[in-house]
């Protein structure tokens, strides 16, 4: 099982079977990232997906997510570029990497999740959050308008109204007041989040990996398509999920009363 090695000392990546998982680990600064940090996490979801992982989990390291942008930065500095804008386009890389990546990525957020570190959470496909977790888009306190995507994902997450609210107040939300207005999927209790994003992990692992690649794409593109679009799509989709073996594999296994054991073929 290929590895997908870590291009930064502050970004660790671990195989364990199917799933990889991406963590953040600058304690010191609750996981705020350098430029340099930014552009190793963006390398390594562009890379993962050549290999046969089936799920990308995105974690920070000592009880923190992501604290943003780390400006003072240990001599890294900000965002990387000859000009502040060139900076802001690589790290908009960054985020098309993640949201780009055709494996399922879950986001498993504790602590701090703020500013970028947010827009990281939400740029995941999921986002499952401790009970007690801080979430903000902090943009506003800091002068700033928003960024890493966030934008649109808050939008995408919450529709216009919710997502302003959020943006102009930089009300911090806990994970349960964010699972309650829908900006992540799930929150629950700290001692219990490692376990509930194995399971949901080892339960989409299991999944008919071309099928779920399709699905992903099917859903992230539907905003931007007519329905008739839409229905081409799944039906060009479906042409080429009925060559798999993994089709096939499904039938036998409903057949024989078992679950099906897909292989990505």
């Amino acid at each position: 099982m290929p590895q997908v090695e870590s291009y930064h000392p502050k970004i660790r990546v671990e195989r364990d079977d199917a799933v990889t998982t991406v963590t953040i680990d600058a304690p010191e600064s609750k996981n705020a990232c350098t430029g340099a940090m930014w552009v190793a996490i963006g390398r390594t979801f562009q890379e993962v997906a050549a290999t046969d992982t089936r799920v990308v989990v995105i974690t920070g390291a000592g009880g923190e997510f992501c604290a943003g942008a780390d400006l003072a930065g240990g001599g890294e500095g900000g965002p990387p570029g000859a000009t502040m804008l060139d900076g802001m386009r690589v790290l908009a890389d960054v985020v098309l990497a993640i949201r780009n990546c055709p494996l399922p990525v879950i986001a498993k957020v504790q602590g701090v999740c703020v500013g970028a570190g947010l827009g990281l959470a939400l740029a995941a496909d999921l986002t499952w959050c401790a009970a007690d977790a801080r979430l903000c888009a902090i943009f506003a306190k800091r002068g700033l308008s928003l960024d890493f995507g966030t934008s649109y994902l808050l939008r995408e997450r919450l529709g216009a109204h919710r997502a302003k609210e959020l943006a102009f107040t930089a009300r911090t939300l806990s994970g349960t007041q964010a699972a309650e207005l829908g900006l992540v999927n799930m929150a629950v209790a700290t001692d219990q989040l490692d376990g509930a994003v194995a399971d949901l992990a080892a339960t989409i692992a299991a999944g008919p990996p071309i099928a779920l690649s399709m699905m992903k794409r099917q859903i992230d593109n539907a905003s931007g398509s007519s329905l008739a679009q839409a229905l081409e799509a799944e039906a060009l989709a479906q042409m080429v999920n009925f060559k798999t073996d993994d089709l096939r594999e499904a039938l036998t296994a409903f057949g024989e009363r078992r679950a099906p054991k897909f292989e990505g073929h």
